[in-house]
This record gives C-alpha cells, structure tokens and sequence, in this order.
C-alpha cells in the first residue's frame, strides 16, 4: 500500500516547475514618450476645443493642422522631460505632469480660465479658506484618476542599462524627437503660426506645460523683486490744517469681485442697490479695473504707476499708497477679510477680522461676512474719541462676491433673488441660479457700504468723514463660457474689468475736503474712471504733495475751487 502511494508523491515531486515569466521591462525613453502621448490626447482638452471649434473635420487641412500641433505640443513635453528623467527621476517628473495637467484641465474646462502667469501667482498666494472652496467631487475626481495614473507609472518595471549606452540611446531619442517636431513645424507653421498670433491666450491651454512654465515665471520674478533694491522714497508735504479745520476720517472699502454691470447704481433692472440709492453718493458708472486678479489689481491700484505705465516689478518695488500716508503722519488701518493686502500695507497697522472674530455669529463655519468689517472700522473710532483725534485712514478690505461660492458670501436675510446656487460646482448650477447668488452677495456689500456711511456719519461733529469704495475686479458668470475671473489683461472681457466704484464726502456736502465743487464732481463722475485715479485722487483729497502726485490722474483735480496742486 505505501509503494504506490511514495512513488505517486516522488513522481509529483519530480514534475519539472514552469518559471514565472519576469515582467516586460520598459526603458525610460519609452515612458516618457508613452505618458506625454497620453497627455497630449486626454489632457488638453481645453486647447482642442478652442483651436477646432471653428475648424470642419470634413476638410484635410483640419487633420493636417491636428497631426502637426499634437506632434508639435509633444516635442515640446517631451525633450524637457527627457532631459530631466533618470531611472530615479523619471517616475517623479511624470507624476508631477500627470498631476498638474489633469487639474489644469479641470479648473479650465469648468471655470474658462487661462492658466498664465498672473492667475498662478493668484493661485499661489491663495489662503486655504480660499482654496478649500475649489476642492469640489469632480476636482477630486481628477486628482483620483491622476493617483491612478501616476501608480500605474510607479509599477511599470524600468530596465537597467550602462550608463554610455544609455546616454547614447537618450541622445538619439532626443534627436530623433526633435526631427519629428520640426518637421511637424513645418508642416504646419502657417496654419499654427496664424492661430497662435491671433489668440495668444491659446498657449496658455497646452498642459502640463502652461503650469509648469507660468509657475517658473512666478517663482522667478519673486525671486528678482526679492533682490531688486526699493525705490527710494520721495519727500512728502502734507498742508497745514487750518485753524478750526477738523481732522480727516477716510475710509476706503476695497470690495472684491464685484462687477459693474450688476450694480442697479449702473443700470441693472435688479434693484442691488436699495441702500446705497437712499444716500447722496457720487456714482462713477465708467469705471475700469487695473487687473483681473486680486493678486495684480490690488497693488497696482494702489501705486503711481497704475495701468498706464504698468511695470509689475516696479509697483512691487515702490512705495504704496498706503505706506505713504503711513509716512505723511496718518494714522492707517488695514482690516482684512479676504487673504490679505499683497504687500501693499506692509509695516501698516493690518488686523486679520476671520481670525480675531472667531466666536462671532458673524463668521459661521469659520468664515466671515463682511459685517466685521464695519464691526472693526466702529472699534477703532470708539478707540480713537478717548484721546485727541487725529486724520485717519481706514481701509476694508472685503471678501466681496468671491467666487465660486456666492451663497456663503451673505446673511441668509440677504437670499432675495432665488432660487440660489448653493453648490460647490458652478456648472451644477443654472445661469440664473448663478446670477441670484451673486445677485444676493451685491445687495450685502450695498448693505455693507451703507452702513459704514451711517457709522461715519455719526461722526461728523468730530471729523471731515468721507468714503471710496472700488472693487478690485470683476467677474464673470458663464458670458462666453467663462466663469470667476483671472484672464489675461489683453484679452479680458468687460465683466472683468468694469468695477463699480462710490465715493461719499459727509452728508452736509463735500465743503469740509478743501473745497470741492459737488456739481463739479459728480459731472467728473459720468466721465471715464479707472484704478489709475485711487492713488492720486485720495493725495489731492488729503492734501499730500509728492513728485509721485500727477493732476491730470486726479479726479478732483478740476473741481477743487482753489484749482491748485495738493
């Protein structure tokens, strides 16, 4: 009985055992070529749909210009990532392309945005309150496919190799990479040139590469304004006070993505200014913004130089406004409720309001409305009448109609125009639904500026009160596909760049800010107005000389009776 069964168990013991086939090894070059094809078809979906959607697939010339630029935003990927991958780099690299495009696409597919360097540095310098309401299903989504991805990648076994027939086979791929690329701009170089002459935007949609090049934009201008020495600093002469003349209390309301066409105050059929109509404000309904991002418009309105003669790393470098009348003897304040003043109020007395209001009912989940803005402007006036008053300057800085999150921007008893888009996607939304939110969140910022008219005016018998408020730009909300803000100047529509702006100088007139003719003014209010006027418009309310003052960019300049420089 035990000899069949031992020989049966020696037999099986014996069977030869077939080796696992070893994984097909892949060499770096073959990687990197497969995953930047991949790129090219799937995640640049933006740029397809704008440089075709005039185009019919039924004539030759679309295929040939579709080869050409495919083969051609390849060439483009490929030689850097080959330059830049090892069998120890190549993993990282890709991942970070897979990453970086795959969430380009979606912020472009789902807001319109154009991903150059302005709206890089915006996104840089965002807070993570501000970041944390992008973080929507379908953005997880995509950095989910992307973990997918980039696994897949981590898996693929990579096959070692000497390190000169390496090189060798990296130069000829290399090589032969570029001939296809050249050769394909040449193919097409009349049709590409001609479509990248007439809308330069379209660059920015090429991903992964329109991330990685603005963001080394971004970092190495920092890096240059970091080592440019300042501007040096002009002599100032603040007018002497005269006798019996009261100290002056300026506040400037800096609103955020605020539009101008959807003021009432404007035009608009929706009454979005209730409040703000029942008070004798001056309306300046023509009034353009400096940028199209907070991160750009903030310190060039409140420079010299403005739009006319911008230079991004000179407004950087320079003395703001702010810092100025800081100089000049004022006392300046910067309340902030969005993400902070860009550098523009630094060494300025600044109070963070979401961080300091923590417990108030006015800052549910953390983040606040814009009544502790007021909340903060009545402290400091409460503060300041137990001593001698002295001319101030207060700045609110709001958090506005920041987008995409409309309906966390006012009380519940501000939800007039419904129904409201209270989703965290944008495009989950009707049109209408989007316009009530935003709808909702200008009639609180009218609320907002009312108020603090009411609160100045309670502090006539003390000051010579007064009020400018300007958003910093504007919005868009689905006009040609687009949504929030951010395009590039050169091509940005009107729903970016027209702001509204309102100025109150004391309810008995405007008498009290060196004798500006009222009538004067509010006819200089109908005419064009710009971001450029801030800086040099509150030097002649304030009396301030400096060589940085230029009349003709001060509104007041010709309604002012005495007619002289400041």
């Amino acid at each position: 009985m035990s000899g069949p069964t031992s020989q049966g168990r020696i037999d099986a013991d014996a069977e030869p055992k077939i080796a696992a086939t070893p994984p097909k090894q892949w060499s770096v070059e073959r990687l990197v070529l497969v995953v930047i094809a991949l790129l090219v078809v799937f995640a640049n979906l933006p740029f397809w749909q704008a440089t075709l959607a005039s185009r019919s697939f039924g004539d030759p010339k679309t295929w040939q210009f579709l080869l050409s630029t495919a083969l051609l935003i390849a060439w483009l990927h490929a030689v850097p990532a080959l330059l830049l991958s090892t069998r120890l780099t190549v993993r990282p690299v890709l991942t970070l392309f897979v990453l970086s495009a795959l969430i380009a696409q979606h912020m472009m597919l789902h807001y319109g945005v154009v991903l150059d360097p302005s709206m890089l540095r915006n996104a840089l310098r965002t807070d993570v309150r501000e970041a944390s309401e992008l973080i929507t299903p379908r953005l997880l989504a995509n950095v989910g496919f992307a973990g997918v991805v980039a696994l897949a990648i981590w898996r693929i076994p990579l096959r070692r190799q000497p390190w000169r027939r390496a090189l060798g086979i990296r130069v000829l791929t290399v090589a032969g990479v570029s001939v296809v690329g050249l050769g394909a701009l040449l193919l097409g170089f009349q049709d590409f040139s001609s479509t990248m002459r007439n809308h330069k935007e379209l660059r920015y949609r090429i991903t992964p590469g329109n991330v990685i090049y603005s963001t080394g934009r971004v970092l190495a201008d920092d890096l240059r304004d970091a080592a440019r020495t300042a501007e040096p600093l002009m002599p100032i002469r603040t007018a002497s006070a005269a006798v019996g003349q009261k100290p002056r209390l300026l506040v400037l309301i800096v609103g955020e993505t605020a539009r101008a066409m959807n003021f009432s105050l404007n035009g608009y059929s929706r009454p979005t200014n209730p409040e703000l109509s029942k008070r004798p404000i001056i309306n300046f309904p023509q009034t353009s913004a400096c940028g199209t991002s907070t991160e750009v418009s903030l310190p060039c309105m409140f420079s010299s130089q403005g739009r006319a003669d911008y230079d991004e790393t000179r407004i950087r470098a320079s003395e703001s406004l702010i810092q100025l009348l800081a100089r000049a003897g004022m006392r300046v304040v910067w309340l902030d409720n969005q993400s902070g003043c860009k550098n523009v109020c630094a060494g300025v007395e600044f109070k963070d309001m979401t961080s300091s209001n923590t417990d108030s009912p006015l800052c549910p989940g953390g983040r606040c409305f814009d009544g502790v803005l007021v909340q903060g402007l009545r402290e400091i006036i409460d503060g300041a009448s137990k001593g001698p008053a002295h001319d101030t300057v207060v700045v609110l800085h709001q958090l506005g109609n920041h987008g995409p999150a409309y309906a966390k921007r006012y009380p519940q008893e501000f939800a007039r125009f419904k129904p409201e888009c209270t989703k965290a996607e944008l495009r989950d939304c009707d049109r209408d639904e989007i316009v009530n939110a935003y709808d909702n969140a200008i009639l609180y910022t009218d609320h907002i500026v009312a108020s603090t008219i009411d609160l100045l005016a309670t502090q006539e018998q003390r000051f010579d009160v007064g009020l400018i408020y300007v958003s910093d730009h504007g919005e868009s909300l689905g006009e040609k596909g687009l949504y929030l803000h951010g395009m590039p100047y050169a091509i940005a529509p009107q729903e970016q760049l027209a702001v509204p702006m309102v100025w109150w100088l004391g309810g008995t007139g405007v008498r009290g800010w060196g004798g500006v003719d009222e009538a004067c003014l509010r006819r200089r209010a109908s005419q064009p107005a710009h971001h450029d006027n801030l800086f040099h418009s509150v030097l002649g309310l304030l009396h301030i000389d400096t060589a940085r003052y230029v009349a003709d960019r001060d509104l007041v300049s010709t309604c002012r009776r005495q007619r002289s420089a400041p």
